[in-house]
């Protein structure tokens, strides 16, 4: 606003032209451009936030597995019930959270 106002002053004082597109115009287009990329970044981290929430819910479906499991064994890299259930013993095991009778229940729905 005061640059727009300091080159109108110039331009009758010194009875020069104006330029149509000032510096302050094209700072204005760059931060506009920048602002629309971040909102994409945005919108796609929201979208995962959202995926993750439901396979976390999903996996609660689980017997024996609450909350707590769904998140650790999601974090662990089991993103789906199936690959739950298709899990190695061990693999489970060395989720925090996850103790030998919920590897038990798991297994069981294996067979």
């Amino acid at each position: 606003m005061i640059s727009k106002f300091l080159s109108k002053l110039k331009s009758i004082l010194f009875k020069s032209s104006v330029p149509t597109e000032t510096p302050l115009k094209k700072e204005k287009k760059a931060a506009k451009s920048a602002k629309t990329s971040k909102t994409k970044t945005k919108t796609k981290s929201k979208t995962k936030a959202v995926n993750s929430k439901k396979n976390i819910e999903t996996l609660t479906t689980l017997p024996g597995v609450g909350a707590k499991s769904a998140k650790a064994l999601y974090e662990a890299g089991f993103k789906t019930t199936k690959a739950v259930i298709a899990a190695d013993e061990k693999d489970l095991l060395s989720v925090s959270g996850v103790g030998i009778n919920l590897v038990k229940k798991l297994k069981s729905l294996d067979s």
